[in-house]
């Protein structure tokens, strides 16, 4: 078991370069991710490895670490009736304004995107909900901090789990099937852009430029006060006027930051930028 020195040292750390904050409830899941890197590198003192971290800055190895502490599960169609409500209520909404201005792009931003199901079940939506999609411009940039999801993202590869959600028709029309699982066709892959950001970096989100709509579903949770308030200031800025953020069920950002405004849109609360 990690000491309290010790449990105090690495949490912080991870807190001050993530954002994110382990409680004490999650002292045996950290030991256990520390372990695994301390056995691969062949490494037996604590104490060493935290010198790796944070006064050699070993910035390989931080992102191995990170890697393993923020593996999430996921799947397509994941919270099917919000889904719903952005395909059949929200995005028809934006797209007339867009269309009455003759300014046919839409971007989209999948935050934390773990695996590549979200965002490429929003490209999937897209395609079916937009009128005539091949004359839009559509850019879907979908990020996570943790190399190893995305790299299995961009590949593009899932199983029978992943998809078990997909309408039939779209699993058919949007998916390669093959004896290692289902492959996610070019047309949708190349909708879709993956990138490594760190939901701390405000430098790197305004680089980003500005979206149509914000997916940061079930991230927040991970946040303490602090960094929940700074992560949400900069997904506001990052949003369009008239924009939309959508987040997990337990989760609000009218009590973080009161320039959203909440919308109740067939029987679930929205968020959108004024």
């Amino acid at each position: 078991m990690l000491s309290d020195r010790e449990f105090k040292q690495f949490a912080k750390l991870i807190y001050e370069r993530t954002g994110i904050w382990f409680e004490d409830n999650k002292r045996a899941f950290l030991l256990r991710r520390i372990r695994e890197r301390m056995n691969s590198l062949g490494m037996a003192d604590i104490d060493e490895y935290y010198q790796q971290l944070y006064f050699i800055n070993n910035e390989k190895e931080w992102q191995e670490l990170v890697n393993r502490l923020t593996i999430n599960e996921t799947y397509f169609f994941r919270d099917f009736p919000q889904l719903a409500v952005f395909a059949e209520e929200v995005l028809p909404q934006v797209v007339k304004v867009r269309e009455a201005s003759g300014q046919l792009n839409l971007r989209l931003w999948s935050a934390a995107c773990s695996t590549g199901e979200e965002p490429y079940t929003l490209a999937i939506i897209l395609k079916e909900m937009l009128p005539k999609p091949a004359l839009w411009d559509i850019d879907i940039l979908a990020s996570d901090i943790n190399t190893r999801v995305l790299d299995h993202a961009l590949r593009g590869n899932y199983d029978d789990r992943s998809v078990r959600d997909v309408p039939p028709e779209y699993l058919n029309r949007y998916f390669i099937r093959s004896l290692q699982g289902y492959t996610v066709k070019p047309e949708i892959k190349t909708m879709v852009n993956f990138r490594s950001l760190n939901l701390l970096d405000s430098t790197a989100i305004r680089e980003q430029g500005e979206f149509d709509f914000i997916f940061c579903r079930n991230v927040l949770i991970y946040f303490d006060d602090h960094s929940r308030q700074k992560v949400v200031e900069d997904l506001y800025r990052a949003l369009r006027r008239g924009g939309y953020i959508f987040l997990g069920y337990s989760e609000s950002v009218s009590r973080i930051n009161a320039k959203f405004r909440a919308a109740r849109v067939a029987d679930h609360v929205v968020y959108y930028k004024p």
